[in-house]
C-alpha cells in the first residue's frame, strides 16, 4: 500500500541512535568522552547531526543507546535536547546498558542494543524505525528514504554512499541490480563490486537502516536466541535478510540536504585526527563543502549563554584579529592573530599568539607568543607562553601525539608531561 501524498511517514517512524561507540582511533579526544560527544563546528557535537536529520525530517521519537563513558553525551541531552514534550506525543530516550535483560551482559553489539530495548520501543507504538549512527556529520532528509522503503515493499532499506571502488575497500559494500535491489552484502571486499550502471563506483553502507518494527522486533528475537550470532546489524542481520529477504538500497544523492552552495553531496565519518580535523577546517573555506549557516535545515544544539566573541588591541604585531574563521562566543581575541582556524566557545588568545589551521575545542587559553599550526587543542587546555607547534616535527612528536597526516593533538595531560620532564 503506497503512503499518501500528504501523509508523513516520519511520523509514524522513531530513531534509534546508535552512540555506544569508543572510537578510539580519535586516541586521547575519546579518553573522557565517546565519540558521538566530541566537539565539532564551533559550537555542536557530533550527534548533533543525526539528531537533527531525524527532528528536520520530521521523526519525533528518539532513543539514544549510549555505553562508552556516556557522562558528556548524557549531559548533552539533557541540556541541549530536553524540549521533547510527551503531552504534543514527543519522545527522547536515554538508553545506557544498564543490564536489563542479563546482570552479566552490557550491548554486546548494534543489533543487540536495540534487542535489550524491545519493551521501551513497543511503548512508541511505531510503525517504523530507523537505526542511526551518532558519529558521522552530514545532512539528510529521512522523509525520503522512508517513503522508498515503503514504497518498494522492502524487508529493509540501506542509506548507500556512492564512492570509487578504490575506496571502497573500507566499508560494507553493495552488489545491487538495476532496481536497486540488493543481491550481496561484502564487509571491506578486496575487490568492491561496481554498479551495473557505472563499474567504477560502488554502493557502501551508511549505517543507516530502515525497518517495519514488526518485522524487526521478529528478527532481533531470532538473533538474541542464537548462541553464534554477533548482534551485529552489518555482520548478522543485514547479510541474512539479503540473503533470505529483500533488501533495497537507497542513495544519499536522493536525500542529501543542501542549501544550493554545497556542490556535492557531503557525508564525513570524522573518526581520525586528521579526517576530524579535515572536517572543521573545510568549514573555513570561503564556499565550504558543508553550509551550517542554512537555516531551512539547522543543527541543533545545546545553546549555551554566553557574551558575544570579542577582539581587542589594534597594534602593529599585537591587533585581535581572525580571517576565513570559525570563532565562537565567550572567545577574546587579545592581541593576537587566528587564521583559517576554528575557536570553540570560551577560547581566549592572549598577544602576539598566532593560530593557523587549527581546531581549539572550547575553554582553551593560548598563552602569549604562542606559534601554533595544524593543531587540535582538546577541551580546557592551557597553552604555555611561547610554545611553538607545527614547526619542528620531531619535537611536537616527542610530547604530542603528531599523525601520519602531521597533525598535532594537544592535551592537557601531554602539556602536564612536558613542563615536568623540562622542569
Amino acid at each position: 500500500m503506497k503512503p499518501q501524498p500528504n501523509q508523513r511517514l516520519s511520523s509514524q517512524a522513531m530513531a534509534f541512535v546508535l552512540a555506544g561507540g569508543r572510537g578510539s582511533r580519535l586516541k586521547e579526544l575519546t579518553d573522557r568522552r565517546a565519540k558521538p560527544a566530541v566537539y565539532f563546528g564551533g559550537k555542536t557535537r557530533i550527534i548533533d547531526f543525526a539528531l537533527s536529520n531525524a527532528l528536520n525530517s520530521g521523526i519525533r521519537k528518539m532513543a539514544i543507546a549510549t555505553q562508552y563513558k556516556a557522562h558528556s553525551l548524557i549531559r548533552h541531552m539533557q541540556r541541549g535536547w530536553n524540549f521533547f514534550r510527551a503531552e504534543r506525543n514527543e519522545y527522547l530516550d536515554i538508553l545506557p546498558a544498564s543490564q536489563r535483560i542479563d546482570e552479566s551482559k552490557w550491548y554486546l553489539g548494534t543489533a543487540d542494543a536495540v534487542a535489550q530495548n524491545i519493551d521501551i520501543i513497543e511503548d512508541y507504538d511505531v510503525k517504523y524505525v530507523i537505526i542511526l549512527a551518532g558519529d558521522h556529520i552530514y545532512k539528510m532528509d529521512y522523509e525520503v528514504m522512508l517513503r522508498q522503503h515503503v514504497e518498494s515493499k522492502a524487508d529493509v532499506t540501506i542509506g548507500c554512499l556512492t564512492v570509487p571502488r578504490e575506496e571502497a575497500t573500507a566499508f560494507g559494500c553493495m552488489a545491487v541490480d538495476k532496481t536497486g535491489r540488493i543481491n550481496g552484502f561484502i564487509e571491506k571486499p578486496a575487490d568492491p563490486p561496481g554498479l551495473p550502471e557505472d563499474p567504477d563506483h560502488t554502493l557502501v553502507s551508511m549505517g543507516i537502516y530502515v525497518f517495519d518494527w514488526k518485522l524487526l522486533r521478529e528478527l532481533l528475537i531470532k538473533d538474541a536466541e542464537d548462541p553464534h550470532s554477533s548482534h551485529d546489524f552489518g555482520h548478522d542481520l543485514i547479510p541474512s535478510i539479503v540473503k533470505n529477504g529483500k533488501a533495497m538500497a537507497h542513495r544519499f544523492s536522493e536525500s542529501c540536504v543542501t542549501s544550493g552552495l554545497e556542490t556535492e553531496p557531503y557525508w564525513r565519518d570524522v573518526g581520525t585526527i586528521d579526517a576530524f580535523w579535515q572536517a572543521n577546517i573545510d568549514l573555513t573555506d570561503f564556499t565550504p563543502k558543508l553550509d551550517l549557516y542554512d537555516n531551512a535545515w539547522p543543527i541543533w544544539t545545546y545553546a549555551e549563554i554566553v557574551p558575544p566573541a570579542k577582539f581587542i588591541h589594534d597594534e602593529d604585531n599585537r591587533r585581535g584579529s581572525a580571517v576565513s574563521s570559525l570563532i565562537s562566543g565567550d572567545c577574546i581575541v587579545s592581541g593576537s592573530e587566528v587564521r583559517n582556524s576554528l575557536m570553540f566557545t570560551g577560547g581566549r588568545s592572549h598577544s602576539y599568539s598566532m593560530l593557523d589551521h587549527v581546531v581549539s575545542l572550547p575553554y582553551v587559553e593560548i598563552g602569549r607568543k604562542a606559534q601554533l599550526t595544524r593543531c587540535v587543542i582538546d577541551r580546557g587546555v592551557i597553552i604555555p607562553e611561547g610554545l611553538v607547534v607545527g614547526e619542528d616535527p620531531e619535537e611536537d612528536a616527542k610530547w604530542f601525539r603528531r599523525t601520519e597526516g602531521g597533525i598535532v593533538l594537544i592535551t592537557q595531560p601531554m602539556l602536564d608531561r612536558r613542563a615536568a620532564i623540562l622542569g
